[in-house]
């Protein structure tokens, strides 16, 4: 048995029966992490004597009965914005290079309760912002399919950490996309819940009212297990949902019959790549041939989704990021000359290009006289996405959709055409907008090999019946390998 290709609930089943030990799981990690993430570098930080102090933890706990959750044992990556206490959280920004944080975001302390060990902080674009994470201070991820490929962003690097076999399983946050894309890029699977179903408490913002933590894996079950752990209500987030049917894993049923699922036409009208077009098309006959009723309908304001989405999240992100300014923590400029001078220059040297223009945006478009022109309007157009996502579940039980127009683009060519950057999110930033859940499975892969994500979206805390979907759906899709299995890697 090869730890190495088990999915994380197979690892810790592994474990359980004394079959492994958390350290053999561990070690397969980090060797994977040394052997390809040199080349990947999906990881930010590895701590080693902190991750063996962990093993003897979850070792002794397991032992002792403490631990006896589906996943205790596992070794998973947390994304760069997630704080945990004692453990640099940079938001892969050099205005946060040295920021240790004093505390443990909710999510990371209900993986330490369910007997997981952190294996290290992966790589993102600064502050989330992006869909490459080609806009990290601290270097470029790579896609584990074709490392001149670019592996998604903002969550590129818990993606490729799994993709990679460097990661059992990975938490990633999701403002417009930030998990769904780059698991599409990277041909995992990763999840959005509900907007309120896992707590934001330590989640470093970009923009509030859409930011989401969730769960990145090798399958959908390994989702829906992880997606149990973190889930919760937290009274430390004023956001959060007090929720009753946390129970995931239970709704993973092969069986699609009956399961109505609606298509917007505006999904593959102009622009979606033909490659991922016919893997969309052969996932819905797949899926018809097993008894799912699949019909095409008009969503409508499809065309309004990235403006909304853009001018709402840089809004919430220039006043997030007022924050960062050299007084309380993080990077100051050396040279200045008094407190304002100190707030520019540090502001200038600290934050990168991709974070500079969108606190600009944000700020234009707060500002008095565009206001009402702009973000008015902007949250006028997000109230009647959420409408036109309300009247089309009346009629279906999901959405199906691409995860992303196209296959994971070349590294350095989404950076010259910022826009193009923008328009990666068109079929994933409707679902935050709209505080939905989404969940993203390959589906296939492009005429080079790189793989397709198809994307179940549900209605408002309806995790089940898409994690039921989707669970089907790669049954009788069959086994997708992971990244590392090609050419031996």
């Amino acid at each position: 048995m090869d730890l190495k290709d088990l999915s994380a609930l197979n690892l810790a089943r592994a474990i359980k029966r004394g079959e492994a030990g958390v350290k053999d799981a561990v070690k397969i990690s980090l060797e994977q992490i040394k052997k390809a993430d040199g080349t990947v570098h999906a990881f930010l930080e590895t701590d080693e004597k902190k991750i063996y102090d962990r093993v003897k933890e979850v070792e002794a706990g397991i032992r002792s009965g403490k631990y006896t959750g589906p996943l205790a044992g596992v070794p998973v990556a947390v994304k760069d914005n997630i704080c945990t206490a004692g453990r640099k959280t940079t938001c892969a920004s050099r205005i946060l290079e040295n920021f240790v944080p004093t505390y443990d975001a909710e999510a990371v302390k209900k993986l330490e309760q369910a007997g997981m060990v952190i294996i290290g902080k992966t790589n993102m674009d600064e502050f989330a912002m992006g869909s490459t994470t080609e806009t990290s201070a601290f270097g470029i991820t790579r896609n584990p399919w074709n490392t001149n490929k670019v592996p998604g962003g903002s969550s590129g690097g818990s993606c490729a950490a799994v993709a990679a076999g460097e990661a059992f399983a990975a938490l990633g946050s999701d403002t417009g996309g930030s998990i769904r894309q780059p698991s599409s890029y990277c041909g995992v699977t990763g999840m959005k819940p509900t907007y309120g179903t896992v707590s934001r408490y330590g989640l470093i913002a970009y923009a509030s009212s859409l930011d989401q933590i969730g769960p990145v894996g090798k399958n959908v079950e390994d989702c829906a297990a992880l997606l149990e752990v973190i889930a919760g209500y937290d009274p430390k987030d004023s956001t959060s949902v007090q929720r009753k049917d946390l129970n995931f894993t239970d709704a993973l049923k092969k069986d699609l019959r009956g399961v109505k699922i609606g298509i917007p036409k505006e999904y593959l009208s102009e622009g979606l790549d033909e490659d991922v077009k016919k893997a969309l098309v052969d996932a819905v006959q797949l899926m018809s041939q097993n008894g799912a009723i699949v019909e095409f309908f008009s969503l409508g304001l499809v065309d309004y989704v990235i403006p909304a989405y853009y001018i709402i999240a840089s809004a919430e992100a220039s006043s997030n990021l007022a924050r960062f300014d050299g007084v309380k923590y993080g990077f100051r400029s050396k040279e200045f000359e008094g407190l304002h001078d100190m707030y520019k220059k540090t502001r200038a040297e600290g934050f990168g290009e991709e974070v500079k223009r969108r606190i600009l945006l944000g700020s234009f478009v707060l500002s008095s006289g565009y206001y009402d022109a702009y973000y008015l309007k902007a949250l006028k157009v997000k109230a009647m996405i959420k409408k036109a996502f309300d009247d089309a579940f009346v009629k279906y039980d999901m959405i199906l959709a691409p995860a992303a127009p196209s296959t994971a683009p070349e590294v350095g060519s989404s950076l010259q055409d910022p826009l193009k950057m923008y328009l990666s999110d068109v079929y994933t930033a409707g679902v935050n907008l709209a505080g939905l859940p989404a969940i993203s499975v390959p589906c296939g892969k492009d005429r080079n090999g790189m793989p397709i994500g198809l994307q179940f979206i549900g209605d408002c805390f309806q995790e089940k019946k898409i994690l039921q979907a989707s669970y089907a759906y790669e049954q009788i899709r069959g086994e997708f390998p992971m990244a590392y299995k090609k050419e031996g890697k």
